[in-house]
């Protein structure tokens, strides 16, 4: 009983952040109020666990934008299911220098990336993409082929 109500609770009081929409019990989520954030960068994730392991694995520190899915049309998961026509808005009022990508290598994934892509266009912003490949401590013989063939085609120039 206590273990429901205290779930209960969390659902009334827990809900998404007015600017990036992440999980949150205040109206302005604890990243998007800090200023110390690096406010010319913006990540776009497609869920709050991806914000968790960026913070937690990187020493990134701009803000995020959490896109809470992925493009899938065939599951009815369009623009507007995403939120992104607040990007939109966001983009348009105070346009970060750097849009960072960091949607998972999926068919939906790389589609919304590529909608992204075409979605910054008009707003002289630097998109980048998070890399994708063969995992740190991984062996190539157990790589599956299309991870291994996207690391293959990315390489990158070593100094």
């Amino acid at each position: 009983m206590q273990l429901s109500s205290v779930l209960a609770q969390a659902m009334q009081r827990i809900g998404r952040c007015k600017q990036c929409r992440d999980l949150t019990e205040l109206e302005i989520c604890a990243i998007c109020a800090n200023p110390r954030r690096d406010q010319t960068l913006l990540c776009v994730l497609e869920s709050p666990v991806d914000v968790l392991a960026i913070e937690q694995a990187t020493a990134y520190k701009g803000l995020y934008f959490v896109l809470l899915g992925r493009l899938s049309p065939l599951d009815g998961i369009g623009p507007a299911e995403l939120g992104l026509d607040q990007l939109a808005e966001r983009l348009e009022k105070n346009p970060p220098a750097e849009l960072i990508i960091a949607t998972n290598p999926t068919v939906e994934g790389e589609a919304t990336s590529y909608y992204l892509q075409r979605m910054t266009k008009t707003h002289n912003i630097r998109v980048t993409r998070i890399a994708h490949g063969v995992p740190l401590g991984g062996e190539l013989e157990y790589t599956d082929h299309s991870t291994l063939a996207h690391a293959f085609s990315r390489r990158q120039p070593v100094d």
